[in-house]
């Protein structure tokens, strides 16, 4: 103590300044509630392998946001393949430079159709084993993946002469990345909205976890919109191991063990003030939580089916594995957000493309498989969300900026094998072009996107309104996809 001033504990205030130069620089707070949630731990090696604890109960759900970063080129996922509609498709006024192969393409046969032929990327059908022949395309015709054409966010239905002379209100910032992913994940463009609607769904179900030990909204690559809600707070894990803090050690004789135990006791000792007893609790919660956690994910086996070692693959792996650990968690409702970047493909796409197509076609088809293990495919649901489109001709190299934007959702409950919303008319200057160079005005809205899924997981068509306040706006509720 010191004499002078026998509140002030030089010491005590070495320790926290430490802890707070221990904990990552996203902010000691911020951290420190991450903390809460911790990611999974490696699956032990040797000795016997647990048991898992059961199966999960009947009316558990997960969304699964998989969100593609940079905007993706959505124009070169679906691909047509009729005659007429490739050699367009490949031509210098269309994708030019940019255009795959016909022969390397991935045909597919929609249950429905609008009179053009469609395929899919080459890298679609990717897999963990190499084969390339158990990856989404394999999933499109088993069912249980469907497509979605030209969605992006809107204020109200916009046709090309709506857009031109400026009639209906549009989304602000059309073009900006960061814009337009806070739009995207909030679904409300026409206005500043605290929250995204995947927190807003959070919030209404919520009280299905009457017994949960974690949040329900659990992100695998730090903080985002999409799970900002008023009262479920969004937690944060590593893909591929526990956030801890720096130094800390659970063994009782090396010199971290020995700093973490005297840490402990400092936490538990009395506190003079506000602030040191508001950190305190928080870090002892922070510890006591991750130890739960860690422990029931550590005690959970291994799965079957593997992932790849990517940064997505170990994203999924953990969803997966927290997934599994519902039952002990007590949580029957779970919405994840994962993120892949590298999307913003201004050049060298073609290489590019190929490879992050590949990575999730890889692990989006592990995790469902992963769920068909643990016999939860009908249970959880993974969907693609992405800044917005590109342009549909080249820029040389690559392409640019766009809007609407074609999407895929993965589960066992999905209608899958076939096209749902409208595909954009590919013509340049055409009726869905906003200008010259193919930027698709959205023929289905963020909105629809987002009601159809959260009318599968539990909100009810009075509170859908709640999640989308200008789902009245549209047409559809429920595109019919789940």
């Amino acid at each position: 103590m010191n004499p002078k001033n026998p509140k002030f504990d030089p010491n005590r205030r070495r320790f926290i300044g430490a802890c707070c130069a221990a904990v990552s620089a996203t902010g000691m707070l911020s951290t420190l509630a991450q903390l809460r949630m911790m990611g999974a731990v490696a699956s032990p090696t040797n000795g016997p392998q647990p048991t898992r604890a059961g199966a999960l109960p009947p009316d558990y759900k997960a969304l699964v946001c998989l969100f593609l970063a940079g905007g993706n080129d959505a124009n070169n996922m679906i691909v047509p393949f009729d005659t007429n509609g490739y050699n367009a498709y490949a031509s210098a006024a269309g994708r030019g430079a940019i255009a795959l192969p016909r022969t390397q393409l991935l045909g597919i046969s929609p249950k429905t159709t609008d009179g053009r032929e469609w395929a899919l990327h080459a890298s679609m059908n990717a897999d963990v084993a190499g084969t390339n022949n158990t990856g989404l395309k394999a999933l499109f015709d088993e069912g249980k993946m469907a497509l979605l054409g030209n969605v992006g966010t809107l204020v109200v239905p916009t046709t090309k002469a709506q857009y031109t002379s400026r009639s209906v209100p549009l989304p602000p910032q059309l073009f900006s990345h960061n814009d337009q992913q806070v739009e995207w994940q909030s679904s409300v463009p026409d206005k500043p909205f605290s929250t995204g609607w995947g927190g807003r769904v959070a919030d209404l179900v919520d009280a299905m976890n009457t017994n949960s030990s974690v949040s329900m909204a659990i992100s695998l690559n730090g903080q985002n919109s999409f799970q900002v809600g008023k009262k479920v707070v969004q937690f944060a894990v590593n893909p591929g191991g526990a956030i801890s803090l720096s130094g800390s050690s659970t063994n009782a004789t090396n010199a971290a063990g020995l700093r973490t135990r005297a840490q402990n006791d400092l936490l538990a000792g009395p506190n003079a003030n506000l602030f040191q007893a508001a950190f305190a609790g928080l870090t002892t919660n922070a510890i006591s939580d991750s130890a739960m956690l860690s422990s029931i994910l550590s005690g959970n086996p291994p799965f079957t089916t593997a992932f790849s070692g990517s940064n997505l693959g170990q994203q999924l792996r953990t969803i997966a594995r927290l997934i599994a650990a519902a039952p002990q968690l007590g949580v029957k409702r779970q919405i994840f957000f994962a993120r892949i970047g590298g999307w913003d493909l201004h050049d060298a796409q073609l290489g590019a493309h190929a490879n992050l197509f590949a990575d999730v076609s890889r692990n989006v088809a592990a995790l469902h498989r992963t769920m068909v293990e643990l016999g939860a495919a009908e249970q959880v649901t993974t969907f693609t969300a992405s800044d917005f489109g590109r342009t549909y001709n080249t820029n040389g190299d690559g392409s640019d900026h766009g809007w609407g934007s074609n999407h895929f959702v993965v589960g066992g409950a999905v209608k899958g094998g076939d096209i749902y919303g409208k595909m954009a008319d590919l013509t340049i200057r055409g009726p869905d072009d906003t200008g010259t160079r193919g930027s698709w005005i959205p023929t289905t809205s963020v909105d629809e996107y987002g009601a159809t899924l959260a009318s599968w997981f539990g909100v009810s068509a009075t509170d859908l309104p709640v999640v989308f306040p200008n789902i009245g706006r549209f047409a559809t509720r429920n595109l019919g996809f789940i």
